[in-house]
Protein backbone atom coordinates (compact mmCIF):
# COMPACT_ATOMS: atom_id res chain seq x y z
CA UNK A 1 0.00 0.00 0.00
CA UNK A 2 0.81 3.68 -0.70
CA UNK A 3 1.84 5.53 2.36
CA UNK A 4 -0.08 8.53 3.39
CA UNK A 5 1.00 12.07 4.19
CA UNK A 6 2.44 12.70 7.70
CA UNK A 7 -0.16 14.10 10.23
CA UNK A 8 0.23 17.56 11.30
CA UNK A 9 1.29 17.94 14.60
CA UNK A 10 -1.71 20.37 16.11
CA UNK A 11 -4.22 19.85 18.75
CA UNK A 12 -7.11 20.31 15.47
CA UNK A 13 -7.88 19.35 12.51
CA UNK A 14 -10.47 21.36 12.01
CA UNK A 15 -12.32 21.24 8.46
CA UNK A 16 -15.14 23.02 8.75
CA UNK A 17 -12.86 26.60 8.57
CA UNK A 18 -12.90 26.73 4.65
CA UNK A 19 -14.43 30.08 3.44
CA UNK A 20 -16.11 27.78 0.77
CA UNK A 21 -19.39 26.98 0.88
CA UNK A 22 -18.58 23.20 0.85
CA UNK A 23 -20.12 21.13 3.20
CA UNK A 24 -17.76 19.37 5.41
CA UNK A 25 -18.08 16.11 5.75
CA UNK A 26 -15.65 13.77 8.23
CA UNK A 27 -15.90 9.58 7.77
CA UNK A 28 -14.76 7.68 10.26
CA UNK A 29 -13.02 4.64 8.68
CA UNK A 30 -10.65 4.23 5.59
CA UNK A 31 -11.73 0.61 5.18
CA UNK A 32 -13.81 -0.48 1.92
CA UNK A 33 -16.94 1.61 2.95
CA UNK A 34 -15.20 4.33 3.85
CA UNK A 35 -13.25 4.57 0.55
CA UNK A 36 -16.33 3.40 -1.14
CA UNK A 37 -18.30 6.97 0.80
CA UNK A 38 -15.34 9.05 0.06
CA UNK A 39 -15.40 8.77 -4.07
CA UNK A 40 -19.43 8.45 -3.71
CA UNK A 41 -19.70 11.92 -2.36
CA UNK A 42 -16.26 13.72 -4.02
CA UNK A 43 -18.80 12.90 -7.22
CA UNK A 44 -20.43 16.10 -5.58
CA UNK A 45 -18.67 19.41 -6.54
CA UNK A 46 -20.20 21.22 -3.05
CA UNK A 47 -18.41 18.27 -0.74
CA UNK A 48 -15.05 18.41 1.05
CA UNK A 49 -14.53 14.62 2.67
CA UNK A 50 -11.56 13.85 5.42
CA UNK A 51 -11.15 10.02 6.33
CA UNK A 52 -10.24 9.15 9.71
CA UNK A 53 -8.39 5.78 10.23
CA UNK A 54 -7.34 3.99 13.00
CA UNK A 55 -4.70 2.22 12.02
CA UNK A 56 -1.34 3.65 11.52
CA UNK A 57 -0.81 2.42 8.14
CA UNK A 58 -2.79 0.26 5.14
CA UNK A 59 -1.15 -2.92 5.03
CA UNK A 60 -1.36 -6.45 2.87
CA UNK A 61 -3.65 -8.16 5.26
CA UNK A 62 -6.89 -9.43 5.42
CA UNK A 63 -8.66 -12.15 3.87
CA UNK A 64 -10.95 -12.65 0.18
CA UNK A 65 -14.09 -10.66 -0.78
CA UNK A 66 -16.94 -11.39 -2.58
CA UNK A 67 -18.21 -8.61 -5.05
CA UNK A 68 -21.96 -9.36 -6.16
CA UNK A 69 -23.28 -7.60 -9.19
CA UNK A 70 -24.74 -4.92 -7.14
CA UNK A 71 -21.31 -3.55 -5.71
CA UNK A 72 -19.70 -4.14 -9.20
CA UNK A 73 -22.25 -2.26 -10.85
CA UNK A 74 -22.21 0.44 -8.75
CA UNK A 75 -18.35 0.80 -9.11
CA UNK A 76 -18.59 0.90 -12.84
CA UNK A 77 -21.04 4.03 -12.27
CA UNK A 78 -18.24 5.80 -9.97
CA UNK A 79 -15.57 5.35 -12.42
CA UNK A 80 -13.77 3.10 -10.37
CA UNK A 81 -12.97 0.44 -13.52
CA UNK A 82 -9.51 -0.40 -12.08
CA UNK A 83 -11.64 -2.17 -9.17
CA UNK A 84 -13.56 -4.58 -11.64
CA UNK A 85 -11.21 -5.71 -14.02
CA UNK A 86 -9.97 -9.12 -14.18
CA UNK A 87 -6.22 -8.61 -13.29
CA UNK A 88 -7.51 -7.71 -9.91
CA UNK A 89 -10.07 -10.47 -9.38
CA UNK A 90 -11.24 -13.64 -10.09
CA UNK A 91 -14.48 -14.49 -12.05
CA UNK A 92 -15.96 -18.12 -12.65
CA UNK A 93 -14.79 -19.38 -15.97
CA UNK A 94 -18.79 -20.49 -16.21
CA UNK A 95 -21.33 -18.73 -15.83
CA UNK A 96 -22.56 -19.55 -12.34
CA UNK A 97 -21.53 -17.34 -9.43
CA UNK A 98 -21.27 -20.35 -6.90
CA UNK A 99 -21.58 -24.14 -7.05
CA UNK A 100 -22.35 -26.56 -4.55
CA UNK A 101 -21.42 -29.61 -4.36
CA UNK A 102 -21.22 -32.52 -1.94
CA UNK A 103 -18.85 -33.26 0.86
CA UNK A 104 -18.26 -36.84 0.05
CA UNK A 105 -18.32 -37.52 -3.77
CA UNK A 106 -17.92 -34.22 -4.95
CA UNK A 107 -21.02 -34.15 -7.47
CA UNK A 108 -22.82 -30.96 -7.87
CA UNK A 109 -25.60 -30.86 -6.09
CA UNK A 110 -27.00 -27.48 -7.20
CA UNK A 111 -25.68 -23.79 -8.90
CA UNK A 112 -26.43 -20.10 -8.35
CA UNK A 113 -27.69 -18.11 -10.87
CA UNK A 114 -27.29 -14.54 -12.50
CA UNK A 115 -30.68 -13.21 -13.53
CA UNK A 116 -30.63 -9.66 -14.22
CA UNK A 117 -26.44 -9.77 -15.14
CA UNK A 118 -25.76 -8.64 -18.85
CA UNK A 119 -22.30 -8.22 -19.10
CA UNK A 120 -19.24 -10.86 -17.74
CA UNK A 121 -17.39 -7.63 -15.80
CA UNK A 122 -20.75 -8.11 -13.41
CA UNK A 123 -20.76 -11.16 -12.95
CA UNK A 124 -19.41 -12.26 -9.13
CA UNK A 125 -15.93 -11.33 -8.20
CA UNK A 126 -13.50 -12.33 -5.87
CA UNK A 127 -10.59 -10.49 -4.33
CA UNK A 128 -7.93 -10.65 -1.75
CA UNK A 129 -9.55 -7.63 0.38
CA UNK A 130 -6.11 -5.51 0.29
CA UNK A 131 -6.32 -5.71 -3.51
CA UNK A 132 -9.87 -4.16 -3.64
CA UNK A 133 -8.91 -1.74 -1.02
CA UNK A 134 -5.64 -0.43 -3.11
CA UNK A 135 -7.57 -0.27 -6.08
CA UNK A 136 -10.62 1.98 -4.28
CA UNK A 137 -7.52 3.95 -2.67
CA UNK A 138 -6.43 4.88 -5.98
CA UNK A 139 -9.93 6.94 -6.10
CA UNK A 140 -9.15 8.84 -2.87
CA UNK A 141 -6.54 12.22 -2.61
CA UNK A 142 -3.88 10.91 -0.19
CA UNK A 143 -4.21 14.43 1.50
CA UNK A 144 -7.66 14.08 3.18
CA UNK A 145 -6.60 10.44 4.74
CA UNK A 146 -5.72 10.85 8.35
CA UNK A 147 -4.24 7.35 10.06
CA UNK A 148 -3.64 6.74 13.33
CA UNK A 149 -7.25 8.59 14.70
CA UNK A 150 -8.77 6.31 16.84
CA UNK A 151 -12.34 7.84 17.63
CA UNK A 152 -12.97 8.16 21.32
CA UNK A 153 -16.17 11.16 21.52
CA UNK A 154 -18.26 12.26 18.74
CA UNK A 155 -20.25 14.88 19.66
CA UNK A 156 -23.30 15.81 17.48
CA UNK A 157 -25.18 19.23 17.61
CA UNK A 158 -27.98 19.88 15.29
CA UNK A 159 -27.42 23.36 14.86
CA UNK A 160 -23.35 23.20 15.57
CA UNK A 161 -22.31 20.40 13.53
CA UNK A 162 -20.08 17.38 14.52
CA UNK A 163 -17.11 17.51 16.71
CA UNK A 164 -14.46 14.46 16.50
CA UNK A 165 -11.85 13.65 19.42
CA UNK A 166 -9.31 11.01 18.96
CA UNK A 167 -7.28 8.93 20.95
CA UNK A 168 -3.84 11.40 20.74
CA UNK A 169 -6.15 14.31 21.58
CA UNK A 170 -6.46 16.07 18.58
CA UNK A 171 -9.73 17.18 16.96
CA UNK A 172 -11.69 17.75 14.14
CA UNK A 173 -15.02 19.08 12.87
CA UNK A 174 -17.48 19.00 10.44
CA UNK A 175 -20.64 19.13 9.00
CA UNK A 176 -21.66 15.75 9.28
CA UNK A 177 -20.00 12.57 10.19
CA UNK A 178 -20.38 9.16 8.88
CA UNK A 179 -19.50 6.44 10.58
CA UNK A 180 -17.46 3.82 8.38
CA UNK A 181 -16.24 1.58 11.07
CA UNK A 182 -17.60 -1.51 10.78
CA UNK A 183 -18.99 -4.13 13.22
CA UNK A 184 -17.50 -3.25 15.96
CA UNK A 185 -17.95 0.64 15.19
CA UNK A 186 -17.48 3.39 17.88
CA UNK A 187 -19.67 5.32 15.93
CA UNK A 188 -22.65 3.47 16.18
CA UNK A 189 -21.52 2.52 20.04
CA UNK A 190 -21.66 6.24 20.92
CA UNK A 191 -25.30 6.74 19.63
CA UNK A 192 -26.65 3.26 20.61
CA UNK A 193 -24.57 1.82 23.27
CA UNK A 194 -26.98 -0.72 24.08
CA UNK A 195 -26.26 -2.14 20.05
CA UNK A 196 -25.12 -5.45 21.16
CA UNK A 197 -23.50 -8.44 18.71
CA UNK A 198 -23.59 -12.15 19.60
CA UNK A 199 -21.96 -15.17 18.31
CA UNK A 200 -24.62 -16.48 15.21
CA UNK A 201 -23.05 -20.31 15.85
CA UNK A 202 -20.72 -20.19 12.38
CA UNK A 203 -17.16 -20.26 12.25
CA UNK A 204 -14.77 -19.60 9.45
CA UNK A 205 -11.26 -20.95 9.07
CA UNK A 206 -9.66 -18.89 6.95
CA UNK A 207 -6.87 -18.96 4.57
CA UNK A 208 -5.32 -16.78 2.04
CA UNK A 209 -1.85 -17.78 0.25
CA UNK A 210 -0.14 -18.13 -2.67
CA UNK A 211 -2.01 -20.04 -5.42
CA UNK A 212 1.48 -22.12 -6.53
CA UNK A 213 0.90 -23.89 -3.58
CA UNK A 214 -2.21 -25.71 -5.39
CA UNK A 215 -0.87 -26.06 -8.69
CA UNK A 216 -0.30 -29.72 -8.58
CA UNK A 217 -3.46 -30.41 -7.10
CA UNK A 218 -6.87 -31.99 -8.97
CA UNK A 219 -9.89 -30.10 -7.87
CA UNK A 220 -12.51 -28.18 -9.64
CA UNK A 221 -11.19 -25.12 -11.33
CA UNK A 222 -14.70 -22.99 -10.56
CA UNK A 223 -15.02 -21.59 -6.87
CA UNK A 224 -16.67 -24.41 -4.64
CA UNK A 225 -19.02 -24.76 -2.01
CA UNK A 226 -18.74 -28.25 -0.08
CA UNK A 227 -21.22 -28.76 1.78
CA UNK A 228 -21.26 -31.09 4.62
CA UNK A 229 -23.81 -32.19 7.31
CA UNK A 230 -22.44 -29.47 9.83
CA UNK A 231 -19.59 -28.05 8.13
CA UNK A 232 -18.67 -26.36 4.82
CA UNK A 233 -15.90 -26.04 2.64
CA UNK A 234 -14.73 -23.16 0.20
CA UNK A 235 -12.09 -22.82 -2.53
CA UNK A 236 -11.41 -20.08 -4.85
CA UNK A 237 -9.01 -18.01 -6.96
CA UNK A 238 -8.89 -14.21 -6.07
CA UNK A 239 -6.82 -12.61 -8.51
CA UNK A 240 -3.34 -11.59 -8.86
CA UNK A 241 -1.76 -15.49 -8.39
CA UNK A 242 -3.56 -15.66 -4.50
CA UNK A 243 -5.87 -18.62 -3.33
CA UNK A 244 -8.50 -19.06 -0.51
CA UNK A 245 -9.75 -21.84 1.30
CA UNK A 246 -12.62 -21.09 3.82
CA UNK A 247 -13.31 -24.16 6.29
CA UNK A 248 -16.94 -23.31 8.36
CA UNK A 249 -18.32 -24.74 11.06
CA UNK A 250 -21.28 -24.97 13.11
CA UNK A 251 -20.36 -24.43 16.81
CA UNK A 252 -22.73 -23.36 20.00
CA UNK A 253 -23.17 -19.62 19.84
CA UNK A 254 -24.18 -20.21 24.05
CA UNK A 255 -20.74 -22.19 24.99
CA UNK A 256 -19.11 -20.12 27.34
CA UNK A 257 -16.11 -22.02 26.94
CA UNK A 258 -15.42 -21.11 23.50
CA UNK A 259 -13.68 -18.18 23.82
CA UNK A 260 -11.77 -18.24 20.33
CA UNK A 261 -11.72 -14.39 19.04
CA UNK A 262 -11.17 -12.81 15.69
CA UNK A 263 -8.16 -13.76 13.94
CA UNK A 264 -7.02 -16.75 16.44
CA UNK A 265 -4.87 -18.65 14.78
CA UNK A 266 -5.67 -21.96 13.93
CA UNK A 267 -4.08 -25.35 14.73
CA UNK A 268 -3.37 -26.93 11.19
CA UNK A 269 -3.61 -30.95 12.40
CA UNK A 270 -7.00 -30.43 13.72
CA UNK A 271 -8.47 -28.36 10.38
CA UNK A 272 -7.15 -31.42 8.52
CA UNK A 273 -8.53 -33.93 10.85
CA UNK A 274 -12.12 -31.87 10.49
CA UNK A 275 -12.02 -32.89 7.07
CA UNK A 276 -10.48 -36.14 6.82
CA UNK A 277 -12.93 -38.17 5.50
CA UNK A 278 -14.12 -35.74 3.18
CA UNK A 279 -13.50 -35.65 -0.80
CA UNK A 280 -9.49 -36.17 -1.91
CA UNK A 281 -10.00 -32.78 -3.39
CA UNK A 282 -10.73 -30.73 -0.40
CA UNK A 283 -8.05 -33.13 1.35
CA UNK A 284 -5.59 -32.35 -0.65
CA UNK A 285 -6.31 -28.42 -0.61
CA UNK A 286 -6.27 -28.29 3.31
CA UNK A 287 -3.12 -30.57 2.64
CA UNK A 288 -1.36 -27.30 0.75
CA UNK A 289 -2.72 -25.01 3.05
CA UNK A 290 0.15 -23.35 4.89
CA UNK A 291 -1.77 -21.83 7.74
CA UNK A 292 -5.22 -20.51 8.54
CA UNK A 293 -7.01 -18.47 11.29
CA UNK A 294 -10.40 -18.16 12.79
CA UNK A 295 -13.15 -15.91 12.25
CA UNK A 296 -16.08 -16.35 14.95
CA UNK A 297 -19.28 -14.59 12.99
CA UNK A 298 -20.85 -12.31 14.99
CA UNK A 299 -24.36 -10.78 14.20
CA UNK A 300 -27.05 -8.13 15.62
CA UNK A 301 -30.34 -6.90 15.23
CA UNK A 302 -31.21 -4.28 13.22
CA UNK A 303 -31.43 -0.29 14.19
CA UNK A 304 -33.95 1.47 14.16
CA UNK A 305 -32.10 4.31 13.10
CA UNK A 306 -29.04 4.97 11.27
CA UNK A 307 -28.98 8.53 11.63
CA UNK A 308 -28.85 10.41 14.61
CA UNK A 309 -29.31 14.31 15.49
CA UNK A 310 -29.25 14.85 11.76
CA UNK A 311 -25.52 14.95 11.86
CA UNK A 312 -24.67 11.55 11.72
CA UNK A 313 -25.14 8.78 10.18
CA UNK A 314 -24.24 5.45 9.63
CA UNK A 315 -22.97 3.07 6.81
CA UNK A 316 -21.73 -0.59 5.90
CA UNK A 317 -20.81 -3.08 8.71
CA UNK A 318 -21.41 -0.92 11.37
CA UNK A 319 -25.17 0.41 10.01
CA UNK A 320 -26.31 -3.46 9.82
CA UNK A 321 -24.60 -5.88 11.91
CA UNK A 322 -25.21 -8.77 9.41
CA UNK A 323 -22.43 -10.74 10.39
CA UNK A 324 -20.85 -11.47 6.52
CA UNK A 325 -24.20 -13.51 5.42
CA UNK A 326 -24.19 -14.50 2.46
CA UNK A 327 -20.89 -12.88 0.95
CA UNK A 328 -22.85 -9.55 0.75
CA UNK A 329 -20.93 -6.71 3.20
CA UNK A 330 -18.29 -5.01 0.79
CA UNK A 331 -21.33 -5.02 -1.84
CA UNK A 332 -23.89 -3.49 0.76
CA UNK A 333 -21.43 -1.22 1.67
CA UNK A 334 -20.67 0.46 -2.14
CA UNK A 335 -24.43 0.66 -2.34
CA UNK A 336 -24.72 2.25 1.33
CA UNK A 337 -22.36 4.54 -0.12
CA UNK A 338 -23.84 5.65 -3.22
CA UNK A 339 -27.19 5.39 -1.86
CA UNK A 340 -26.08 8.42 0.21
CA UNK A 341 -24.61 10.48 -2.31
CA UNK A 342 -28.03 10.03 -4.47
CA UNK A 343 -29.53 11.33 -1.91
CA UNK A 344 -27.31 14.20 -1.27
CA UNK A 345 -27.11 15.08 -4.64
CA UNK A 346 -31.35 15.54 -4.66
CA UNK A 347 -31.95 17.46 -1.85
CA UNK A 348 -28.85 19.76 -2.40
CA UNK A 349 -28.07 19.43 -6.44
CA UNK A 350 -24.26 21.32 -7.86
CA UNK A 351 -26.26 24.39 -9.18
CA UNK A 352 -27.72 25.15 -5.55
CA UNK A 353 -24.08 24.14 -4.03
CA UNK A 354 -21.93 27.24 -5.87
CA UNK A 355 -23.90 29.16 -3.25
CA UNK A 356 -24.54 27.93 0.19
CA UNK A 357 -24.40 24.47 2.21
CA UNK A 358 -27.54 22.55 2.88
CA UNK A 359 -29.44 23.65 5.51
CA UNK A 360 -30.24 21.19 8.33
CA UNK A 361 -33.57 20.50 6.81
CA UNK A 362 -32.31 19.67 3.61
CA UNK A 363 -29.52 17.31 5.67
CA UNK A 364 -32.39 15.81 7.23
CA UNK A 365 -33.77 14.88 4.18
CA UNK A 366 -31.22 13.55 2.63
CA UNK A 367 -30.61 11.15 5.50
CA UNK A 368 -34.49 10.20 5.48
CA UNK A 369 -34.07 9.71 1.56
CA UNK A 370 -30.80 7.53 2.01
CA UNK A 371 -32.54 5.02 4.65
CA UNK A 372 -35.68 5.19 2.58
CA UNK A 373 -33.79 3.46 -0.29
CA UNK A 374 -31.20 1.47 2.06
CA UNK A 375 -33.33 0.37 5.15
CA UNK A 376 -35.81 -1.72 4.05
CA UNK A 377 -33.96 -4.04 2.06
CA UNK A 378 -31.22 -4.08 4.57
CA UNK A 379 -33.48 -5.12 7.30
CA UNK A 380 -35.19 -7.87 5.31
CA UNK A 381 -31.56 -9.33 4.80
CA UNK A 382 -30.95 -8.94 8.78
CA UNK A 383 -34.51 -10.90 9.09
CA UNK A 384 -33.19 -13.52 6.65
CA UNK A 385 -30.20 -13.78 9.20
CA UNK A 386 -31.98 -14.26 11.75
CA UNK A 387 -33.97 -16.57 10.29
CA UNK A 388 -31.78 -18.64 8.79
CA UNK A 389 -28.17 -18.36 9.66
CA UNK A 390 -28.38 -17.42 13.25
CA UNK A 391 -27.57 -20.61 15.19
CA UNK A 392 -28.36 -22.60 12.19
CA UNK A 393 -27.71 -26.58 12.06
CA UNK A 394 -29.67 -28.70 10.38
CA UNK A 395 -32.21 -30.82 13.09
CA UNK A 396 -33.15 -34.29 12.10
CA UNK A 397 -35.97 -36.06 14.18
CA UNK A 398 -34.50 -37.74 16.91
CA UNK A 399 -31.18 -36.59 16.50
CA UNK A 400 -30.99 -38.76 12.98
CA UNK A 401 -27.97 -38.57 10.85
CA UNK A 402 -28.68 -36.79 7.88
CA UNK A 403 -28.97 -38.60 4.87
CA UNK A 404 -27.30 -37.27 1.34
CA UNK A 405 -30.89 -37.22 0.04
CA UNK A 406 -31.71 -34.76 3.26
CA UNK A 407 -28.32 -32.92 2.68
CA UNK A 408 -28.86 -32.39 -1.13
CA UNK A 409 -32.64 -31.09 -0.32
CA UNK A 410 -31.71 -28.47 2.12
CA UNK A 411 -29.15 -27.42 -0.56
CA UNK A 412 -31.40 -27.17 -3.24
CA UNK A 413 -34.23 -25.44 -1.64
CA UNK A 414 -31.60 -22.96 -0.32
CA UNK A 415 -32.79 -18.83 -0.79
CA UNK A 416 -31.78 -17.42 -4.09
CA UNK A 417 -29.22 -14.75 -3.72
CA UNK A 418 -30.10 -13.02 -6.48
CA UNK A 419 -32.21 -10.81 -4.87
CA UNK A 420 -29.33 -9.61 -2.19
CA UNK A 421 -26.61 -10.04 -4.90
CA UNK A 422 -28.51 -8.30 -8.26
CA UNK A 423 -30.36 -5.75 -6.31
CA UNK A 424 -30.30 -2.17 -8.24
CA UNK A 425 -29.78 0.22 -5.88
CA UNK A 426 -30.20 3.44 -8.04
CA UNK A 427 -33.67 1.98 -9.55
CA UNK A 428 -34.50 1.44 -5.56
CA UNK A 429 -33.65 5.61 -5.02
CA UNK A 430 -35.36 6.11 -8.03
CA UNK A 431 -38.54 4.57 -6.81
CA UNK A 432 -38.21 6.31 -3.55
CA UNK A 433 -38.46 9.49 -5.11
CA UNK A 434 -41.47 8.31 -7.31
CA UNK A 435 -43.18 7.10 -4.86
CA UNK A 436 -43.10 10.39 -2.29
CA UNK A 437 -43.69 12.38 -5.28
CA UNK A 438 -47.10 10.88 -5.54
CA UNK A 439 -47.84 10.42 -2.41
CA UNK A 440 -48.06 6.97 -2.04
CA UNK A 441 -45.44 7.13 0.87
CA UNK A 442 -44.45 9.07 3.40
CA UNK A 443 -40.51 9.02 3.95
CA UNK A 444 -40.15 8.75 8.30
CA UNK A 445 -39.93 11.99 9.86
CA UNK A 446 -38.30 9.92 13.32
CA UNK A 447 -35.02 11.65 11.85
CA UNK A 448 -36.08 15.21 12.66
Amino acid sequence: MHDTPDERKTSSLDTSADESPKLQVAVVGGGIAGLSVAISLLQHPGVNVQIYERTKAFREIGASISLGPNGLRTLEKLGVENAIDGSVCSRQISDYPMIYRHWRTGEVIARDLHRTVKTKKHFTARFHRAHLHQALLEHVPRKIIHMGKKTVSIVADREEGVTLTFEDHTTAKADICIGADGIHSNVRKTFVPDHTLRRTGWTAMRSVFDASLVKDINFPEDASHWIGPDRSFFHSNIGKGMFTVVGGLHTDPNDLEDTVQWDDEYSLDIFRELYKDWHPAVRSLIEATPYTRLYPNMAGRALDTWTFSQRVTLVGDAAHTHGGAFAAGGSLAIDDAYALFLALNHVWPAAMAKSRKPTVEQLAEVFRLYEATRKPHIDKILGAVHLQVIGHKPKMENDDIETDEMLEERVRNRPDPSWISEHDVESAFQNVIGAKELGLIKIPSKLA
